[in-house]
């Protein structure tokens, strides 16, 4: 038993000694080694160099070729270096292809290094020295290794942007070929291979520091071009010079607009007009509009205020209405200046779409703005203006305007003729003054009594008579009007009068000696 234990021990000694001499074998071939993979950066040694081909060792007893479009992209000047026996990294491009070759790449193993390193810059922070090799339409071109990278414009210093000139790219970045630039790595991204230097982070250059300098150099009136980096339901942020400035949506055009949308987008370019600049709290106010004419100075050329105007009611709110004149100029009637009377909204007097005659009340050129009445259409206090409106609009035709003052000029002319204008207006007031005319007027006739009883009703004749007698007295029609007190001379009035109605009770007024005189007329 023991000795067969024995023996059992004695053969797995013997088959462990040679799993041990097997893994030492494939250790001295090679075999033992991983094998190269894909996307790996191995440093080789050159084993030859022929037209078209470099044959390189990595180890593990194989070569690999660097041949085809790989062999073609090394540089002449670099490929002239090469030497047998030369180390240099190599990039595994394929491991094995259908012939079973290794396939290698100078190039990339270069590319791969300069990425590392690219990476490395922007996670410490640190700056570089790079030279400029090209530009396009948004930036200059710098080469970092076997890398190209990119410089937008906006990440260039504020100087150098200072010191640029132009409206193409041609004549902006031109003569800044083979310029060194200072620069820091902000964005590295292998995959879309997209590398990214900014040279305001390089000298530190924040954007409030940049904005100042920017202030320091602007003049308000002055004319400039930017770009629109966003947009905001209030206006427009636009840069010029590294900072950005606001361009109100009221300054982004003449015509009423709900969003700046409606006119813009984001990285168009414009050119502003500075119009404000506050250097307490950075703000640069630009313009668009102001570039351009005004036509709201042109529409409101013949409007004046206190003209009557002919309008369409466009929309209602609770302040007031807008309406649209003919002109296309819309105005505001506040709510206080639709009616006489009070009234909560003012779609209790007016809709959308009504055609109404308004008044203008106010012209406020600089904030375009007029103001509108409806409620004083009709007021007194612009007659002459619309009386003046209506002669010149009748002028071409037979229509004459004629005011209501003219027949009233003529009856206060005629008891001039007999009676001085000094003592009519010391004795009379301008309620006596009318009737009194008309008593004259009538005592002026010399017509008899007796002509003017067959025109007359019986009601007024009995009146007419007691005229006629008080006119056969030795005083004048002026002399009586002196001499009367008040109350006599009220009844007088009213008998000259074709609407009295009550004549006996006017007539006992009189004193006995008329009504006899009176009755002997009448028989």
């Amino acid at each position: 038993m023991d000795q067969n234990n024995e023996n059992h021990t004695t053969g797995n000694n013997s088959e462990d000694t040679e799993i041990t001499n097997m893994a030492a074998l494939l250790e001295q071939e090679g075999l033992g080694l991983d094998l190269p993979k894909a996307g790996e950066i191995k440093t080789g040694t050159i084993a030859s160099i022929s037209p078209g081909q470099i044959m390189v060792g990595i180890g593990a007893k194989s070569e690999g070729i660097i041949r085809g479009q790989e062999f073609e992209l090394i540089p002449p000047d670099v490929f002239a270096s090469l030497e047998v026996g030369q180390e240099l990294p190599v990039f595994v491009v394929v491991p094995e292809d259908h012939h079973g070759n290794l396939i290698l790449s100078y190039v990339r193993a270069l590319e791969a290094e300069s990425w590392k390193k690219a990476q490395s810059l922007m996670k410490e922070k640190e700056t570089f020295t790079g030279t400029i090799e090209g530009f396009n339409r948004g930036g200059l071109l710098v080469n970092f290794n076997e890398l190209h990278g990119f410089i937008p414009s906006s990440q260039l210093s504020f100087s150098r942007r200072a010191d640029m000139t132009g409206d193409t790219p041609e004549t902006r970045y031109g003569n800044l070929i083979g310029q060194e630039i200072k620069l820091q790595v902000i964005e590295v991204d292998q995959e879309r291979r997209r590398l990214i230097f900014s040279e305001r982070a390089a000298v530190h250059e924040s954007r409030d520091s940049i904005r100042d300098k920017v202030i320091e150099k602007l003049t308000i009136g002055e004319v400039l071009t930017g770009r629109i980096t966003s947009l905001a339901d209030f206006g427009a942020f636009v840069n010029i010079s590294g900072a950005d400035g606001l361009v109100h949506l009221s300054e982004i055009s003449w015509d009423r607009i709900r969003h700046p949308g409606d006119e813009l987008k984001v990285g168009q370019e414009v050119q502003v007009k500075i119009i404000s600049i506050d250097e307490e709290k950075r703000h640069i106010g630009l313009s668009i509009r102001r570039l351009k004419e005004d036509p709201w100075q042109e529409q409101i050329k013949d409007l004046r205020v206190g003209q009557l105007v002919e309008a369409n009611i466009t929309r209602l709110t609770k302040f007031g209405a807008f309406a649209r004149l003919t002109n296309e100029i819309e105005g505001l009637i506040h709510i206080s200046e639709i009616s006489d009377e009070h009234i909560a909204h003012p779609k209790e007097v007016l809709h959308e779409g009504d055609d109404v005659t308004l008044r203008i009340i106010k012209i406020e050129e600089d904030s375009h703005r007029i103001g509108l009445s409806l409620r004083r259409v009709e007021s007194l206090a612009f007659a002459d203006m619309d009386l003046k409106a209506l002669e010149k609009e009748l002028t071409d035709t037979d229509i004459k305007v004629t005011t209501d003052d003219a027949p009233e000029s003529d009856t206060e002319d005629t008891p001039s003729k007999d009676e001085p204008a000094s003592e009519q207006s010391t004795e009379e007031t301008p309620e006596e003054k009318a009737p009194e005319s008309d008593s004259e007027d009538t005592l002026s006739k010399d017509e008899p009594a007796s002509e003017q009883s067959t025109e007359e009703t019986p009601e007024e004749k009995a009146p007419e008579s007691d005229t006629e007698d008080a006119s056969s007295k030795d005083e004048s029609a002026s002399e009586q009007s002196t001499e009367e007190t008040p109350e006599e001379k009220a009844p007088e009035a009213d008998t000259n009068s074709t609407e009295l109605q009550e004549p006996e009770e006017e007539t006992s007024d009189e004193p006995p000696s008329d009504e006899a005189e009176e009755e002997k007329t009448e028989e």
